[in-house]
């Protein structure tokens, strides 16, 4: 029985890593769609070498950061990781190692979204090695490894804070360097809409996203041997529909129409708050959880663009405040027997006091302060070694595909009439 448990348990592993790994199918979809057509070849075929390149560097050197023998700030063994034999978390090591690159994978697609439209390629390739090699795998550690706010006993189930903050702190860096794409602002600061080109491709991105959501929510488990995944499950998608509804519906009442990307983003705003605490709160406040994140995602874009941040996959509100909100929610609403199952105190509301709503307050400045300074100073030295973050101004009018490709991801909308 032991040996068919732990089998299966390995099994649902893989299949949750599957799971998000299809995720990069969505964000393909998603950032392509939300960009403009001469870009959408290069958007989406970034992220295809960004993972390798990500899955290359975690093999060498991430994972060992994140879990090796170390120090409350960072591992320091097992690099080049290879063991088949042991077992860590109750999975096979290599297991459990697949499992946590799809997440730094993850990561890093979110970081891009800062880069979009306007980032030179060698900047991705570089920044996808030292992002993946030291600052993702150290705020894992201080959270998921034997780091120190694991010893405060954080509350981050499946990454608010590890994955989204991070990957939106470092797209925050990125945007504030590379500056606004041309045309996005005018003289007096107010904006213009770059839309992206098909609405289509969002949607269906979002979609991938939501149910690849399941393999990250409810895949971080790690079992199934008490089917706790199907509550984590539960809760997350209770989390997913209020963000959607209610990003819809503020819509409609702000601007007198039912904005459809907009919605999508409340949608990933309610996946994103619920990945922290799936594993600790009621439905109920699931429910709450994202129909909250579903508003302020709404509110945060347009504050963002008021002072001039061009963010063109949204990833500073979708995933950064958010995240935040969803990394302070588990102080709010932990239910005292979900606690005792999977750590940290009560919250607020059931009478914990502010103890663990402290914890997850100091880790989410910790972090966040981590993630965009460690991004921000490296990207000046990337600036350094290729003379400029971003493509020359004939580059980016004409388009990142074929100034970066030699091709466009439409080349029968782009054939000149000579040509046909």
């Amino acid at each position: 029985m032991e040996d068919s448990l732990f089998l299966m348990n390995n099994l649902w592993v893989i299949f949750a890593t599957v799971l998000v790994i299809l995720m990069q199918g969505g964000f393909i979809l998603l950032e392509a769609g939300s960009t403009r057509m001469k870009n959408a070849g290069h958007t989406a075929g970034k992220s295809i070498f960004a993972f390798g390149i990500a899955s290359l560097t975690f093999w060498a050197v991430g994972y060992g950061f994140i879990y090796g023998e170390g120090n409350a700030f960072i591992g320091m063994s097992d690099f080049f990781f290879g063991d088949f034999t042991g077992v860590s978390e109750g999975l096979m090591g290599s297991v459990d190692f697949m499992f946590q690159l799809a997440f730094a994978g993850i990561a890093l697609a979110i970081a891009f979204g800062g880069f979009a439209e306007r980032a030179k390629l060698s900047v991705y390739i570089i920044f996808a090695v030292l992002f993946t090699a030291f600052i993702y795998p150290v705020i894992a550690h201080w959270i998921w490894g034997s780091g120190w706010l694991a010893g405060l006993e954080k509350q981050d189930f499946a990454g608010s804070t590890v994955v989204h903050l991070t990957g939106a702190m470092a797209a925050l860096a990125a945007t504030l360097l590379l500056k606004p794409r041309i045309g996005k602002f005018n003289a007096d600061r107010s904006s213009n809409p770059l839309s992206g080109h098909n609405q289509v491709y969002t949607v269906l991105g979002v979609l991938i996203l939501w149910v690849g959501w399941f393999g990250f929510n409810a895949g971080s488990t790690l079992g199934v041997d008490d089917g706790f995944f199907g509550y984590v499950a539960l809760v997350t998608q209770l989390a997913a529909a209020s963000g959607a509804i209610a990003a819809l519906l503020i819509t409609w009442v702000d601007k007198g129409k039912a904005d459809v990307p907009t919605m999508l983003n409340g949608t990933l705003a309610g996946l994103v708050a619920i990945t922290a605490s799936c594993a600790f709160v009621a439905p109920w406040a699931a429910v709450i959880i994202g129909f909250v994140a579903g508003i302020i995602v709404y509110y945060s874009m347009k504050f963002f663009e008021s002072r001039g941040i061009d963010d063109p996959i949204y990833a500073l509100s979708v995933h950064g405040v958010a995240g935040v909100w969803g990394t302070l929610s588990t102080g709010f609403f932990t239910t005292p027997q979900l606690a005792a199952m999977n750590g940290g105190s009560a919250g607020l509301f059931y009478g914990g006091g502010f103890a663990q709503l402290g914890v997850q307050a100091i880790g989410v400045v910790a972090c966040g302060v981590f993630a965009f300074g460690a991004s921000y100073g490296l990207l000046l030295l990337i600036r350094s070694m290729v003379g400029g973050l971003r493509v020359s101004r004939e580059k980016e009018l004409l388009g990142l595909d074929m100034s970066e490709h030699g091709s466009y991801g439409y080349p029968e909308n782009f054939v000149s009439e000579e040509a046909k």
